[in-house]
Order: structure tokens, then sequence, then C-alpha cells
């Protein structure tokens, strides 16, 4: 029997990590670093019944969008309670 998952993650869809891939190095490893620190933070809200980060993109609360502080980056996140993961569908980067 296998042990349950703990802890949240995050996975990038095939066109936002292309993007990611398309940034500098220093960049790409800022935004890495924010997303993974956004599914602990996330996934703890959720579990706390806390309202979770960014702005709702829809009614029932599942999709979300936020902007990397002094970089120019906005993404898109979905949250997955059954998986325990957020999912970027959408990452734009303005250079």
């Amino acid at each position: 029997m296998s042990e349950p998952r703990r802890g949240w993650t995050v996975w990038t869809e095939e066109l936002p990590a292309g993007v990611m891939l398309d940034m500098p190095p220093e960049l790409s490893q800022k935004v890495v670093n924010y997303l993974v620190a956004l599914a602990l933070e996330a996934g703890s809200a959720y579990s706390q019944g806390r309202p979770l980060p960014g702005d709702p993109l829809d009614d029932v609360e599942v999709r979300y969008s936020l902007a990397i502080e002094g970089e120019p980056v906005v993404f898109e996140y979905t949250l997955h309670p059954d998986t325990r993961e957020i999912r970027i569908p959408v990452l734009v980067w303005f250079h």
C-alpha cells in the first residue's frame, strides 16, 4: 500500500513552460521559486478555509490570476484539491 501524497505541488502546462524556457535564466528561476511557494501557500489557505491568493476568475473559485510583484510576469492557476496541486495553464511574460 502506498503512502498518501503529502504537501502541495505545482504543475505547469506545456505553453507556460515554453514561456519560462524563453526567459532569462534568473527570471525563470524566480518564477519557479514563486510558483513552488504559491503551491504551499494556496494549499495551506485551502486546507484552513482561507481565501486563496490572487483574483478569482470564475464563480466557483477554482481559477485565479496573479502577477509576480516587481517582475513582468502574470499567470493564472487552478486549484486541484484531489491531487493536492495547483496547475498553471496561462503564463505571460511581458518583455
